[in-house]
């Protein structure tokens, strides 16, 4: 009996200690709770969210708007990837003084180094708005009509919804349109950089090591926010000072182990976890693969130049990355949705459902969602696929015409709204593209270019393309642009865009670089974008309706709203996986394991001299464990692209480690999570310290931190 007692109590556990799932802070209270306590939490939910008392949501600020970050200091001391604050070290390197190379370290607050345009903005308090926002949208028939009214409720709810004058209000949608949230922000627009590891501790592994496990990468760089004197965000001043958080983190010295609990808190960038398998079939054999194959040839361009030359290789080490991060990830998200049966998966849920709208009388309603979801996904597919082939070619990854397409819709400013929003708009794109121009080189985009053009020409639906790219002789062409349009150069650019509007645009239509632009881009404007916003537009109804009556049909299901770049708390465990057959990862990495993928002088895998010498002497000084460094550590937490610097935080509230990555075999987590081979790839605080202490010499850094030894009590 006591043993039937014991199975049936580890059962009830084991049921209730769910994971995944993108929880919003402040509904925390309940099955979340219970959940995170069975999973082994000491805190309680007003412990992390409470709009009466600091709590953790005020040590963890977006970062950037595409980041996460955390304060690590009552000094106002911040910490996110390395690959998050990637743009700024780059902009303070040059050959000279090669940040990105040799890292970067603030040995005083006077060199700390200001960021033109880098904010970081925290969440004040999260409210329900959904009554206000939704008020005289339900007798509307029309979808459009419906959105407009929704956006006019937005405006007058975000107007009138009390603040300080310093803070904004914020209004997001979840559950597809059926609940609407404000949120009141604040943001710090005086940030610093405070210190970076070289690349080869950054960004060690690369692109190889990319969405793989096991991974040794010391993905993390510090900055520093400033406030005026009265603790509120300001520009940038000398005069101003530190700011003083509501919290910040204590840093845990005692590290993990297997099954130790993890929450991950952050801003994920967006989920579809609850698209319907007509959707993920597309995504699988159209979407993806076109997608794939564009970014696989422009970063074996990229790679070819910047494995030459060393200037090259600064230049183009941002947009680089930026590159392959989604090409990668777009193999493993496929990948996985095949291994794990995701549209059989869906598929069966669709019949579950079915079953469900008959049972409940609901057949009006909701009888006739996956009938039209399969017409509508039928009909816009060949839309869907040429419209990536547009933005991955022309807006995206070839910087000539990326640039073409923002003078296309320049022009397109001055025939809908006249000559002042022109220049408005003109004169703001002047001065935007100095920055462009510093990062862009001719010779390696052209020959982008000619790889780009010619997949769209002969892989894109033949009924859409415009005639500029019917049988056309790609590397001639790619030759003319190069070397007769006035946009490879920022003196010749700003030449064109000089004069009034009229002037501008006769320079303009008289350029081949932008002529050719222009005929992309009106043939997408004219025969694509309209047919796919139609579709898209009952798709998105559909989608809304469909998860309206999943909220209805599944009441006690684990529902959470699909990530929107808003604050959101994701709790697991620390475990290894099994990603094949025979095969089982554990879930820590140490310094060995980086000297055995050591390489010297690779682009990847060179390891820094001094690092060397503290491995030879096993000089890790507090930050070891039995010998060994730990750097890396994977957990069950379900995250996604903007998690990347999200703090990893244990049982009772300190920092462990630092999110930056997912494994490869479970970048599907995006629209289908499955927690036996999803996993999140952690930075260990313990490394961070050890790097920033013993190899930069910064221990005045972690001297302003509280460690803590929290399995020590």
């Amino acid at each position: 009996m006591k043993i039937l007692k014991l199975i049936l109590l580890l059962f009830v556990i084991q049921t209730q200690a769910q994971q995944g799932g993108m929880w919003i802070p402040s509904l925390l209270k309940g099955m979340n709770e219970t959940e995170m306590k069975n999973l082994g939490m000491k805190m309680s939910a007003e412990d992390i969210y409470s709009v009466n008392h600091s709590s953790l949501k005020d040590a963890v600020p977006h970062f950037n708007g595409g980041c996460t970050s955390e304060i690590i200091s009552p000094k106002g001391l911040l910490l996110t990837n390395h690959h998050c604050g990637f743009d700024a070290i780059q902009n303070h390197s040059t050959v000279e003084h090669d940040y990105l190379t040799n890292g970067f370290w603030a040995m005083k607050m006077e060199d700390e180094l200001p960021n033109k345009d880098l904010v970081v903005t925290f969440m004040v308090s999260i409210n329900d708005v959904t009554v206000q926002v939704l008020d005289g949208v339900a007798s509307i028939t029309s979808e459009a009509e419906k959105q407009k009214k929704i956006q006019e409720n937005i405006t007058k709810v975000t107007a009138s919804f009390p603040k300080e004058s310093w803070q904004e209000n914020k209004v997001r949608t979840f559950f597809e349109g059926n609940q609407y949230i404000l949120f009141v922000t604040e943001t710090f627009k005086d940030v610093r950089l405070v210190g970076a590891p070289p690349s080869s501790i950054g960004k060690f592994g690369s692109d190889t090591d990319n969405w793989v496990w096991p991974r040794h990468t010391g993905d993390f760089s510090m900055f520093r926010i400033y406030a005026d004197k009265n603790n509120r965000p300001a520009e940038y001043s000398k005069d101003n000072v530190p700011y003083s958080p509501k919290h910040f983190l204590p840093v845990s010295l005692d590290g993990i182990q297997e099954d130790d609990f993890t929450m991950v808190f952050g801003y994920p960038g967006k989920t579809q976890e609850y698209l319907p398998s007509f959707a993920v079939d597309q995504i699988v054999k159209e979407l993806n693969p076109a997608k794939i194959e564009i970014r696989d040839a422009a970063l074996k361009v990229q790679d070819g130049f910047m494995r030459k030359d060393n200037a090259i290789k600064i230049q183009y080490a941002s947009k680089y990355a930026s590159v392959a991060n989604y090409w990668k990830k777009w193999i493993g998200e496929s990948q996985g949705l095949k291994k794990s049966n995701a549209v059989v998966l869906k598929q069966n849920f669709e019949k579950d459902f079915q079953q469900k709208v008959a049972a409940s009388g609901k057949q009006a309603e909701y009888g006739n969602l996956l009938a039209e979801f399969e017409k509508n996904y039928k009909e816009i597919t060949p839309y869907a696929v040429s419209r990536d082939y547009f933005m991955e070619v022309v807006a995206k990854n070839t910087e000539l015409l990326s640039l073409g397409y923002k003078l296309y819709q320049l022009e397109q400013v001055y025939t809908t709204k006249g000559e002042q929003s022109f220049n408005d708009r003109k004169e703001n794109l002047i001065k935007a593209q100095e920055d462009f121009y510093r990062e862009f080189n001719a010779k390696v985009d052209e020959k982008v270019f000619e790889q780009l053009i010619a997949l769209y020409g002969n892989k894109a639906p033949k009924q859409f393309l415009p005639s500029t790219l019917i049988n056309a002789d790609y590397k001639k062409l790619a030759a003319t642009l190069y070397s007769k349009s006035k946009l490879v150069n920022y003196a010749q650019f700003k030449e064109l865009l000089s004069g009034d509007a009229k002037t501008v645009l006769k320079k303009l239509n008289k350029d081949k670089g932008y002529i050719f632009v222009k005929s992309l881009a009106s043939n997408y404007s004219k025969n694509v974008a309209p047919k796919f916003d139609e579709i898209n537009l009952k798709i998105t109804a559909l989608q809304r309706t469909y998860m309206k009556a999943q909220l209805e049909l599944y009441p006690n299901t684990r529902i959470f709203p699909d990530a929107n770049s808003t604050l959101r708390v994701t709790y697991g465990k620390v475990n290894g996986y099994e990603p094949k057959d025979a095969t089982y990862y554990k879930p820590v990495t140490y310094l060995d394991g980086m000297m055995e993928k050591y390489i010297p002088g690779d682009y990847e895998f060179d390891i820094p001299k001094k690092l060397i010498e503290l491995y030879n002497t096993k000089d890790y000084g507090q930050y070891g464990e039995n010998g060994k460094l730990p750097i890396c550590f994977i957990g069950t937490n379900h995250t996604t692209g903007g998690n990347s610097g999200s703090p990893a935080i244990d049982a009772e509230g300190n920092l462990i480690g630092l999110n930056f990555d997912r494994v490869w075999e479970g970048t599907m987590s995006d629209i289908h999570y499955d927690p036996s081979i999803c996993r999140n790839v952690m930075v260990d605080m313990r490394y961070v310290l050890f790097v920033v202490d013993k190899y930069a010499g910064a221990k005045h850094l972690v001297d302003e931190m509280k460690l803590v030894h929290p399995k020590k009590k």
